[in-house]
């Protein structure tokens, strides 16, 4: 389902008729890198049991750049903290590559919104290297030569032995993408990485992603709750309405880039994503 196109008709017309023998067999479509199977996600305050997210189905793909779209306490945070395998569903399954995900493991890497998740006592050249050493078991030589030329692939080489108190907020989610892209995981998790930052960073940010996106084609799955940034950065767009989390929509956005902002085509998929985002409620889950 695309709410972002609409065509004319195709006139039908009618397929050559081939002997039994000659009809080719139907395209098998490949599976998805990251399936997440009837998924929902509670957690505890001192009063109740809260809902965060309520029967979520959702195939992600190999190299995708998947969005999941909602306002804030939609359970869109969590439900990306559950395939990073901090927390567990009450129900459903979540698989990578065929396999169930029972925990964290360095086949996904997380990059947070905070500024401070980099260990401050370490320069950016030592903070990109200490995962590759810890988790992937590298030796300290090969760690820094494979963090040195991912460090120059973000445009931070000038800046590799510098500390964390001596970066921008900007440079220092570049380090965070950094690290997480040497480690060469199978799925990236974004948890709105650019939100804390100012408007001209971010529009910075968005077109470093998508240039590193190109070089290596890792499969990102983005949290944001910015319309403008979803059709930017994804190509496949999961609509989550608000509280709890449930699916509305998927949506296909192809053809918008960084480019599209301020045309006629791009404005109106805003609106109408807007639109479905804050459709009056369906009846709440039992």
């Amino acid at each position: 389902m695309t709410l972002l196109a609409e065509r004319e008709p195709v006139a039908a017309t009618r397929p050559p008729v081939l002997p039994v023998d000659e009809v080719p067999a139907p395209r098998a479509l490949p599976a998805p890198l990251l399936r997440i199977a009837g998924v929902s996600l509670e957690y505890r305050t001192p009063e109740r049991v809260v809902r965060a997210a309520h029967r979520i189905d959702l195939d992600v793909h190999e190299a995708d750049r998947f969005v999941l779209l909602g306002p804030s306490g939609c359970g869109k945070s969590t439900l990306l903290k559950a395939v990073a395998g901090f927390i567990a569903p009450v129900e459903g399954t979540i698989t990578l590559a065929g396999a169930p995900v029972r925990g964290p493991g360095p086949d996904r890497i997380v990059v947070f919104q905070e500024f401070d998740q980099l260990p401050p006592w370490k320069t950016v050249v030592e903070n990109v290297a200490f995962p590759l050493r810890v988790a992937r078991g590298f030796g300290r030589r090969e760690a820094l030569e494979r963090a040195r030329a991912t460090i120059d692939k973000v445009g931070l080489s000038a800046f590799a032995t510098s500390y964390p108190h001596q970066l921008s907020g900007g440079m220092k989610q570049r380090v965070a993408i950094a690290r997480a892209l040497a480690m060469q995981p199978r799925v990236l998790l974004m948890d709105e990485p650019f939100a804390a930052l100012d408007a001209l960073t971010r529009r910075r940010m968005q077109e470093e992603l998508l240039a590193l996106w190109d070089e290596s084609r890792p499969t990102l799955l983005f949290v944001t709750h910015s319309i403008e940034e979803a059709l930017v950065v994804g190509n496949r767009i999961a609509v989550l309405s608000p509280h709890p989390g449930r699916v509305r929509a998927e949506v296909n956005a192809h053809e918008f880039d960084l480019s599209s902002l301020g045309s006629r085509a791009f404005q109106a998929a805003v609106q109408r994503l807007h639109a479905r985002l804050f459709e009056p409620a369906a009846e709440a889950p039992r």
